[in-house]
């Protein structure tokens, strides 16, 4: 029984290249359950791990996609039976273990969780890690008191994946949401999603730096890290929370404890990889009832097994917005 799938090999000299070959299912790594694949999505994780880039593949040949929706095949987990719909996120699949750029997976059932009610797999994938991890950076905000009333919700990289569907599930909440982007060609598109004021990342980043600025925003969900991370910091009022969860601008934090010390600013790390599953399963469940898919499917980019090489080298340049999303039959 044989399935189609990217494979991404290293040559001798260092190289890595990508090309869709049907492959054997004896060649699929260890698991106890395996998925027929409809959707999997782009993620700049995926983009490193196309290119080779940041160390996230150690073994080759690999197969990439760090999430995916499908059906159950087989499986030797109670848990789980054939016909069943399920998704995957994190658990670095695609990037220690092959991943969802094929018509087919095997995974562990433990870092599966059933296809929410009324979602269907494409929509779940629409959704993908991005929309996961900014429903957990809300979830995580609004436990440390983050209310609608409270002021200004900023998000960073708004034109993401993340950055986006943030604004959108933001404003269905009831936020008044300021969108910080350094494309302002989009802008239109992030006030369609809900966001109120656009804020452009060269003029955020040209005020001059302060070990304190003023307390502008109540909280903020930080989707590049670096400078802009460092900058925003200073810039939360009273009692605020940071919610980061990327590092796009990189990996370095500039900072001061004054935000710590005389504001009591929360800086919060938001992983998507590890996440229990009732905390994945709770988040699906109010994606499910709040996020609007007819106001996002404008942003939705489809895509086959061929594109996507092209596609993460976008993604790494900052080329994509909203979602991309793949299907692996193409």
């Amino acid at each position: 029984m044989t399935f189609r799938a990217l494979l991404t090999e290293k040559a001798d000299d260092g190289s890595v290249s990508s090309s869709v070959q049907q492959l054997d299912e004896g060649r699929l790594p260890e698991g106890n359950v395996t998925v027929d694949i409809d959707w999997a999505g782009l993620n700049y994780k995926d983009g490193l791990a196309l290119t080779g880039k940041g160390g996230l593949v150690r073994a080759y040949p690999h197969v990439a996609g760090i999430d995916f929706a499908g059906r159950v095949r087989e499986s030797s987990d109670d848990r789980y039976r054939p016909g069943d719909g399920v998704v995957l996120t994190g658990w670095r699949v695609g990037e220690t273990h092959w991943g969802g750029y094929a018509q087919r997976a095997r995974v562990l059932g433990d870092w599966l969780v059933p296809l929410t009610e009324g979602l269907s797999t494409r929509q779940t994938m629409v959704i993908g890690t991005a929309g996961l991890t900014a429903m957990l950076a809300i979830n995580r905000l609004e436990a440390l008191g983050m209310t609608p009333d409270g002021g200004e919700l900023l998000v960073t990289g708004a034109a993401g994946g993340v950055g986006s569907i943030a604004v959108a599930l933001a404003h269905r909440l009831g936020y008044s949401v300021t969108a910080l982007s350094g494309r302002p060609q989009h802008a239109q598109m992030l006030r369609a999603l809900g966001a109120s004021t656009i804020l452009d990342r060269t003029d955020f980043m040209a005020q001059p730096d302060k070990p304190l600025e003023t307390a502008r925003f109540a909280a903020a969900i930080d989707c590049v890290g670096g400078d802009i991370l460092s900058k925003l910091l200073r810039q939360i009022a009273y009692g605020g929370s940071v919610a980061a969860l990327g590092n796009a601008a990189g990996i370095g934090l500039n900072t001061n404890v004054l935000p710590f010390l005389l504001r009591g600013v929360n800086l919060l790390g938001i992983d998507s990889v590890m996440q229990p599953f009732e905390s994945r399963v709770a988040a699906w469940t109010r994606l499910a009832g709040l996020f609007d898919f007819a106001a996002y499917e404008g942003n939705v980019e489809v895509i086959g097994l061929e594109q996507l090489h092209d596609k993460a080298m976008d993604i790494l340049a900052g080329k994509v917005h909203g979602r991309v999303i793949v299907d692996p039959s193409r």
